[in-house]
């Protein structure tokens, strides 16, 4: 009997390992994973663990200034930003986020399940 994999208009590297989702010991990346989906985890990541402090000081004047939050919170806009900018360009972090996510990557196309999603 043929699996799905032995049918796939993916290249083999794509359509291998356990679950015919690709190889879980491949490290490419392509570059929707380079571009999007690593730059994302990154801004969650920054967001959430390095510039905690910035983001909720933006959120809190966001929410105290309704409508008007363009023109009042800018200093707080501008803060967040810069601390979310040299996190984006530390190479380290970009290090460390880049294997975090091969990893995510490699469990999906070894098990075949995705992560459960968090919810606020």
């Amino acid at each position: 009997m043929q699996t799905t994999a032995d049918h796939s208009v993916l290249p083999p590297k794509f359509s291998a390992g356990p679950k015919g989702v690709g190889d879980p010991n491949d490290k490419s990346l392509r570059k929707v994973e380079t571009e999007v989906l690593i730059p994302k985890l990154m801004r969650e990541k920054a967001k959430a663990e390095k510039c905690v402090e910035e983001v909720s000081q933006f959120n809190e004047c966001c929410k105290n200034s309704s409508i008007f939050m363009v023109y009042k919170c800018q200093n707080e806009n501008n803060t967040m930003k810069t601390c979310l900018g040299n996190w984006y360009k530390n190479e380290e972090f970009k290090k460390i986020c880049t294997e975090e996510y091969l990893k995510k990557r490699s469990e999906y196309r070894r098990t075949g399940s995705k992560n459960p999603i968090k919810r606020a």
